[in-house]
């Protein structure tokens, strides 16, 4: 019986480094972006892809990676995920030039596409008590809630030495995994009947966003009337209609479609991908607004923005006890106006700040608002699924977020950037200025975009169970 402890505490130690991990790569480059930015040249488009091209191929292939999974055993595709993951690592951290970054960051998101799914499940199919798998998931969203904070202040310590290190410091802890893994972790049972993986879908899904992201990424240098814009646009338009074509034709989709007849799926799913541009925009401009126009070292930047992410991490947790008190409806509602209240706050950032008035404090509601809209939003995209669609349901729900997080921030930063050039262009700013006024609209776009999402939120229906169900005052 110890052994067995012993070793269910090894897989879920594995799979919650690997959770850690991957979580930690979407925000460990925010703080290392402008000396990446000044080593490799890159440009304002090719700055936010080094976010972007990470998230897209995350999301994208999310689902993808789910099936394979099933197809070919968790741990096979852990290991192929933590080999992509940490030679992607290496390169990027190697890069001579900015487009070996950028692919780097690209095969390093289609790693981590690997590693999400199977980690969970790694837990999943090892842990059959009840108790001992609510204790071993309860660690496992802990380590993907604190990886967000840790990303920041690491990156910050790891970008005051070198930027390179942002991306080195994976390859030690994913040899590390591998070695575990081939030790720890059993082999899949075969011998039973697999579904057939939906590669079409997974292949269309993930261009059409990318596609998108480019089409709008490329527009403040090209001109939206570029013929360059205008194909990536209608490219990712046909390549999302060819996707939905493809899951209604197929005997084996990776999102079946009839799962968004239910009305708290189609609008938690629409929620989460609001929220992904909300959680994920503010970190990326302020990093820059920190370093670039306060002129503040990396290891600071990261500090300075560590009360915001611990903030949510907190939040977060606290918000898993709310829901059966006052309902997801009433969470998501009031969660995304605090946040938009607070984004309005941080859009007045001057050229010249104080932390604590423009920065530590208006974050911190920003936080505070953001982390009450996670938990409700998945509460909602899973309540009313078929027990047997429960993995594409949180496949989809963490697709959405992260591509919700990669178009989000290609708009926002088409925004600024289009503002910016008026302004200098205009005349009415200029350096820094121009560049801060484009950051504030950016921060304004944000904020009615969270108002967006607490308008959305008053469609979801109570889930059953919740005292917002059985007490409709509460709900309301």
């Amino acid at each position: 019986m110890a052994k067995r402890g012993v070793a269910l505490a090894a897989v879920a130690a594995v799979a919650c480094v690997a959770q850690f991990m991957v979580v930690l790569d979407s925000s460990i480059v925010n703080v290392a972006l402008p000396a990446m930015k000044s080593d490799l040249g890159l440009s304002p488009s090719a700055q936010q892809w080094v976010v972007n091209g990470y998230l897209v191929a995350f999301g994208g292939l999310l689902l993808f990676a789910a099936r394979a999974s099933d197809l070919f055993g968790r741990r096979r595709v852990f290991q192929i995920g933590l080999v992509v993951f940490s030679v992607a690592s290496l390169a990027g951290g190697l890069a001579q030039d900015g487009w070996m970054l950028l692919a780097a960051r690209v095969v390093q998101g289609s790693g981590a596409a690997a590693l999400a799914p199977s980690s969970l499940s790694l837990i999943t199919a090892s842990h059959s008590e009840l108790a001992q798998r609510t204790r071993a998931m309860t660690w496992w969203g802990v380590a993907a809630s604190s990886a967000g904070a840790a990303g920041i202040v690491v990156g910050g310590l790891l970008a005051s030495v070198s930027w390179r290190w942002v991306m080195l410091v994976n390859v030690p802890i994913g040899v590390g995994l591998l070695i575990a893994s081939l030790t720890c972790l059993a082999p899949t049972a075969t011998g039973q009947r697999r579904s057939p993986i939906d590669l079409p879908g997974a292949i269309t899904v993930t261009l059409s966003a990318a596609a998108l992201v480019y089409g709008v990424s490329a527009a403040p240098d090209a001109g939206w009337g570029a013929a360059r814009v205008i194909v990536a646009l209608v490219a990712g338009a046909l390549l999302l209609a060819a996707f939905v074509s493809i899951e209604r034709r197929t005997s084996e989709p990776l999102v079946p479609l009839g799962i968004f007849s239910i009305a708290n799926v189609r609008m938690g799913n629409v929620l989460t991908l609001c929220m992904g541009a909300v959680l994920t925009a503010p970190l990326f401009f302020l990093s820059l607004y920190l370093q670039q126009v306060l002129g503040q070292g990396a290891a600071r930047a990261g500090l300075s923005l560590l009360p915001m992410v611990a903030v949510i991490s907190i939040g977060v947790l606290l918000s898993q006890k709310l829901i059966p008190l006052v309902g997801a409806r009433r969470l998501v509602v009031t969660g995304g106006t605090i946040a938009a209240a607070g984004l309005v706050w941080v859009a007045q950032l001057p050229a010249h700040s104080d932390y604590v008035a423009h920065v530590l404090l208006p974050t911190v509601v920003v936080g505070a608002g953001t982390s009450l809209t996670m938990m409700p939003a998945i509460v909602a995209s899973t309540s009313g699924i078929d027990p047997r669609n429960a993995g594409v349901a949180s496949g989809l729900i963490n697709m959405c977020r992260q591509l919700g997080a990669a178009l989000g921030l290609a708009v926002l930063v088409t925004i600024a950037a289009t503002v910016t050039s008026h302004s200098t262009s205009t005349s009415t700013s200029s350096g820094n200025s121009a560049v801060v006024d484009g950051y504030r609209v950016a921060f304004y776009a944000l904020a009615a975009l969270s108002l967006v999402t607490a308008a959305l939120a008053l469609r979801l229906k109570p889930a059953p169970g919740t005292a917002a169900a059985t007490n409709p005052a509460a709900a309301d």
